[in-house]
């Protein structure tokens, strides 16, 4: 394959001579790694201008420690009600279509089903501190699998309409003291177009609910203040069906699957990922150590984890499922989404796992990535080796202590005790019940 402009040989050859004696050694440990890199490094006075000599250890390193949040019990710590809401807003769905089960949206469903049997769950509406709407909102598939989000309006105001006449406690706060898990690619904007998603903003019915979703940008209306950013859904019993052996070599560099051009929407590249994904594809195609392609092949996990960094550009929407993957393979996640808002941000140490680069900074991504120091690089795989850090990402059935679930409900319990302004005073209301587009008023 053929050089971008920038390389330097004679570093691409040292990193992979390095390379190639972990590959020999089966029992090449972290510090031996290290020590080649090194070396290599040193006999090239110690970093050719922007070279390549970056490797990792064939071996997970020792579990390192993550933050002391990552372990809270939130049992105890609050009571959840959860509205026994007719099935044709969740359980019904479901049985229409099961393949939501599948899909990177379906928390709404399996956190429904953890909170049924979870331990913060009240029956008595009168302790809870929150009270939790189970509405399925992105389980209208196409053909193709994909949620439609243009009836998810009208069928979350249903429901709201429906739980506001039969309890009193909606009407006590104005859903101040409620939580929505919205995974749409904008949350509660309900659209998988950002411009669409900016011009509808929040549903108006949600907008003093706390939201658990997916998709988190900095200072973008689709994200309200109070939110908790969770990940996209992972189906863990698949990602642990293809785990490798411990000790096989991180023999990837860089490793990416997906789509560089939306040629339905946007063929020339410009507008989709504002471009990223296309200045990717561009620079890197023909770099011996970037392994990125359309393709998606029946080892992807398994190539997962084989990889010292996993790229996970932003798509439509910032988010992707990419990052989960990346961190439960102890893959380093290179984060290319501009004023991203990561899952759990409060509790996981992003900075220390993963590396951050600017959108516009992509076709510098190999110089930035091969001068990365071989430390650095072992000190971020010693975090991602940690199993909280993985749990924290992932929602098993059943769930398991210090997972995604659990994470979601430490996030509620540090908002308690609400203030008293989530209260409502005699007369006082905030919501308008008719504000938002007309089709959003229809019936459902």
């Amino acid at each position: 394959m053929g050089m971008t402009a920038g390389w330097c040989p004679a570093a691409v050859v040292l990193a992979l001579a390095a390379l190639s004696c972990l590959l020999l050694s089966p029992v090449a440990t972290a510090a031996e790694a290290a020590e080649v890199a090194g070396q290599a490094a040193h006999r090239n006075t110690e970093r050719i201008a922007g070279s390549c000599i970056l490797l990792l250890s064939q071996e997970h390193p020792p579990a390192g420690s993550a933050g002391d949040v990552l372990e809270d019990n939130p049992v105890g710590r609050l009571k959840v009600f959860v509205y026994d809401l007719p099935s044709k807003y969740n359980k019904r769905i479901v049985t229409k279509d099961p393949r939501c089960l599948n899909h990177m949206f379906a928390a709404e469903i399996f956190m429904h089903r953890f909170l049924l049997s979870s331990a913060v769950r009240t029956l008595n509406p009168k302790e809870a501190d929150w009270f939790y709407t189970p509405v399925y909102t992105t389980c209208d598939l196409t053909p193709a699998g994909l949620p439609l989000p243009f009836k998810s309006p009208r069928m979350m105001r249903s429901a709201i309409q429906y739980l506001s006449s039969k309890w009193p406690f909606w009407n006590k706060t104005d859903g101040a003291d409620h939580f929505f898990v919205v995974p749409h690619d904008f949350g509660a904007c309900f659209h998988y177009q950002e411009e669409k998603a900016i011009e509808r903003g929040i549903l108006p019915m949600l907008r003093r609910a706390t939201l658990v979703q997916t998709f988190g940008q900095k200072n973008h209306v689709c994200l309200k203040e109070g939110s908790i950013t969770i990940p996209p859904y992972a189906p863990p019993q698949k990602m642990q069906a293809h785990l490798i052996p411990a000790d096989t070599p991180r023999s990837i560099f860089v490793y990416f699957r997906g789509l560089f051009y939306d040629n339905g929407n946007d063929p020339e590249g410009g507008y989709y990922v504002r471009g990223a994904r296309a200045s990717l594809w561009e620079n890197f195609k023909n770099n011996p150590l970037f392994d990125i392609s359309t393709e998606h092949p029946a080892t992807y996990y398994e190539d997962m984890q084989r990889a010292v960094f996993c790229l996970c550009p932003l798509g439509w929407a910032p988010w992707s499922p990419r990052l989960v993957e990346a961190v439960v393979f102890g893959c380093i996640p290179v984060i290319i989404a501009d004023d991203i808002v990561l899952p759990f941000a409060d509790a996981i140490p992003w900075e220390e796992i993963g590396v951050f680069v600017d959108e516009e900074d992509v076709p510098k991504l190999d110089t930035i990535l091969t001068s990365i120091p071989i430390e650095d690089i072992l000190r971020k795989q010693r975090l991602l080796a940690n199993p909280s850090m993985k749990k924290a990402m992932l929602f098993p059935q059943p769930a398991q202590p210090r997972d995604a679930f659990h994470q979601i409900l430490n996030g509620l319990a540090r908002k308690l005790p609400h203030s008293k302004s989530v209260y409502l005073q005699p007369a006082e209301k905030h919501l308008n019940w008719t504000a938002g587009p007309v089709g959003d008023l229809k019936p459902w």
